[in-house]
């Protein structure tokens, strides 16, 4: 069984501009803009502390937001929202904890994320550019 030892800090005073994609666990504690995806799914995870900001959309399976989002979440495991989380988009999750204090400004949604590609850099990133357009599901 393979072990996962990734571990990427952001910290405090740090500025990224662009998208990050990873394995492992992520903690942001400086600000982010651009969007967060993991990388093969797994039990990747991550952190925004009460300082940290994230712009933009967030895919992963596991997220504690304890800072400010814009942007949609979409977790296919399971979402904490702790009492600073600030979230000013849709929370899409399987499974959520909200505590007294943490904000959404925009819809809860339950159920299995959507797999609508990401915008990155002006190109559409999550389809292969050479599949067919699926149908909507009912």
């Amino acid at each position: 069984m393979a072990f996962n030892n990734n571990h990427t800090l952001i910290s405090k005073g740090t500025s990224i501009v662009g998208d990050i994609h990873f394995t492992g666990d992520l903690q942001v504690e400086g600000k982010v803009t651009g969007n967060i995806i993991v990388e093969g799914g797994g039990d990747a995870k991550l952190v925004v502390a009460d300082k940290g900001v994230v712009e933009g959309e967030i895919r992963v399976p596991m997220v504690v937001v304890n800072g400010k989002v814009v942007g949609n979440v979409f977790a296919s495991k399971h979402v904490e929202l702790a009492s600073k989380a600030v979230v000013e988009g849709n929370v899409h999750y399987q499974l959520i904890e909200m505590v007294k204090g943490a904000q959404v400004n925009g819809s809860l949604v339950y159920g299995e994320p959507e797999k609508a590609p990401v915008k990155e850099s002006g190109k559409l990133f999550g389809g292969k550019s050479n599949d067919a357009e699926a149908p909507a599901k009912g």
